[in-house]
């Protein structure tokens, strides 16, 4: 198991990841899962932070992470949680799932570090079945000019010590041009009042296939 190796970036989202949670990160998840029933694919898992916050309306999950320090802690993450989940390999690109098999695909820092966000979400609109949701949180290119020029700056580096994440990704407008139609759409700043953190500007909300 493990598509993609990445045991510096792994550690380090390890480590920062109970800070955030704390932070108020978990109420955020909380809010990213409201609501969802059936069978839902979680894509790019990590650690399994989602995972507390499924409500019981979820039948199962099938938990998608490639980076098998991520994947390890996902599986134990699996074993406590209030629904059944299953922590597979896979890719955002090519998820090994039915076509039309999942009532909601869910991503939370997912489309800032795939390689072709365009593909991923060609593959999500595949999995998804009629009436399907796609929920994403997301950290985004800042429509402030000041703050989206520094995300531009850190652009040239960041990628390369963060997973491949960019921090200037217009993940909405790609959304619209990959044929979703959003729902409801959140614009915040996470931790709220971040000065100069590149990757503080978020959106939180739900897609339907157009």
């Amino acid at each position: 198991m493990g598509l993609v190796e990445n045991p510096f970036f792994a550690r380090l989202f390890i480590r920062i990841g109970a800070r955030n949670e704390a932070r108020g990160q978990a109420e955020l998840r909380k809010e990213l899962l409201a609501g969802l029933t059936g069978h839902v694919v979680e894509v790019g898992a990590g650690t399994g932070l989602n995972f507390p916050h499924y409500p019981p309306t979820v039948e199962r999950v099938t938990a998608v992470e490639p980076e098998p320090t991520l994947q390890e802690k996902a599986v134990e993450a699996a074993r406590g949680a209030p629904v059944p989940i299953d922590v597979v390999d896979g890719l955002a690109d090519a998820l090994p799932v039915g076509t039309g098999s999942a009532d909601a695909v869910v991503v939370s820092g997912v489309l800032c570090s795939v390689a072709d966000p365009a593909a991923a979400l060609t593959e999500f609109r595949r999995v998804l079945g009629p009436g399907g949701e796609l929920r994403f949180f997301e950290h985004v290119r800042s429509g402030d000019a000041v703050r989206g020029r520094w995300q531009d700056v850190a652009n040239l580096v960041w990628p390369h010590l963060m997973g491949g994440c960019h921090p200037n990704r217009d993940t909405v407008s790609a959304l619209r041009r990959a044929g979703f139609d959003l729902v409801r759409l959140r614009e915040l700043i996470f931790p709220p009042g971040a000065k100069v953190s590149v990757v503080a500007t978020r959106v939180l909300g739900v897609a339907r296939p157009r």
